[in-house]
């Protein structure tokens, strides 16, 4: 032992000074020339090598969420029969997708897994999602109802065929009892206590939630339908060209306008004659591009403008019916009655009983005073919004007689 420590010694204290500093200055070296290199050439992919799949592990990318904290993350796990991860291609920086043309929200998302629209289409909770559906109602049709009409509605949705989805909006707070009917297990319900049609509108009737349907009938509950069939009445309206259209009325019932008034010997007229002095222009309301807003009847590109035109916390819709000609184009071609698919206004106040009595009045009083508000309200609103539109563009309307 002896021996060996001392020829250890002695090559140590046999190197020279200059062999020790080359060593150091050489290993210095190295490592800032290896750091370099490192940081330089870019990170090598294993899903960029044509290497043969065999050499490579099958994975499954899975979507886990951890049950202590919450956080979710994508995880590898082994499966033989996904593909190989030479094919799979991943990555966390989300921001390299960037879409503007996607819907608003939606920009960070692929196109392909984007479903901008939806549906009212039922759908089971076993099975395969692609044999759901053994049809597609081409047709929507809505009802704002009470109980107390049930026999009316009844009447009114057996004129409507299997192509039709059928949307009841339930004002008095009752529903399951209308699974006395066999066709009300098919239907939407939705129920919310004394509102009125054009509130359910605004907030079920989003133009992406009923783009399936070609055609949108919103209609009150207190209407006749002897007279009426739904594929005959959508025939017509393809035929000539209504955007927006409803059926005649019974002359004898419930009317108000003659531009509504059931002609006998005509399929759909478009213009009318009214009281001297209420039509300044032949073609606009109430002479033409005019219905009511009782039974109305929208296309599918007509109802996307309606939509927004619908005010929030203006929830009778009267004043309405006069503006509808803005979301056509030319509305007195575009907008008219079917006369030979006619309904009968009964003209029931139900709805109107909903309200409250106040200062000794009943309750429907109550109720007819804020429609008539409203009409006011709404008319102010158009004009100051146009107004202000064409101000802003430099457009000078305070000579114009256009309405």
């Amino acid at each position: 032992m002896g021996i060996i420590t001392r020829r250890s010694n002695h090559c140590s204290a046999g190197r020279k000074p200059s062999e020790i500093m080359r060593f150091f200055v050489t290993t210095f070296i190295s490592i800032v020339l290896g750091f370099f290199i490192g940081v330089s050439v870019p990170t090598l992919s294993i899903t960029k090598l044509n290497l043969p799949s065999g050499l490579l592990p099958s994975i499954d990318l899975s979507y886990i969420e951890d049950r202590y904290t919450g956080r979710q993350a994508w995880s590898f796990m082994n499966n033989g029969n996904k593909r190989s991860s030479s094919q799979v291609q991943l990555s966390n920086d989300t921001s390299k997708i960037w879409v503007p043309s996607n819907p608003r929200g939606a920009e960070r998302l692929p196109p392909g897994i984007v479903e901008a629209e939806s549906d009212y289409y039922l759908r089971r909770l076993w099975g395969k999602p692609s044999e759901d559906l053994t049809s597609r109602p081409n047709y929507l049709v809505t009802f704002t109802v009470g109980y107390d009409q049930k026999n009316n509605i009844d009447a009114a949705v057996k004129k409507f065929s299997g192509n039709f989805t059928i949307l009841l909006f339930h004002y008095d707070g009752r529903t399951t009892e209308w699974d006395e009917f066999e066709w009300s297990k098919q239907a939407i319900h939705v129920s919310v206590h004394k509102q009125t049609k054009w509130w359910y509108a605004k907030r079920f009737l989003h133009p992406d939630i009923v783009a399936p349907y070609d055609y949108i009938f919103i209609w009150d509950e207190d209407l006749g339908v002897e007279h009426f069939n739904a594929e005959e009445y959508i025939k017509l309206v393809r035929k000539h060209g209504l955007e927006i259209s409803q059926p005649g009325l019974e002359p004898n019932r419930g009317l108000t306008w003659q531009m509504t008034k059931r002609r006998g010997d005509q399929e759909v007229h478009k213009v009318t004659e009214e009281k001297p002095g209420w039509c300044s222009d032949p073609h606009l309301p109430p002479c033409a591009a005019f219905v009511e807003i009782m039974a109305p009847v929208f296309s599918r590109d007509a109802w996307r403008c309606v939509w927004h035109m619908i005010q929030n916390d203006l929830v009778h819709g009267w004043g309405l019916d006069f503006a509808l000609r803005k979301c056509v184009e030319p509305a007195h071609e575009k907008i008219g009655v079917v006369d030979s698919q006619w309904i009968v206004h009964q003209g029931i106040p139900s709805l109107g009983n909903q309200g409250e009595s106040q200062t000794g009045k009943a309750p429907w009083q109550g109720v007819r005073e804020r429609c008539r508000k409203e009409w006011t309200m709404f008319q102010s609103r158009l004009a100051n919004a146009e107004y202000a539109y064409h101000n802003s563009i430099g457009i000078d309307t305070s000579n114009s007689t256009a309405h």
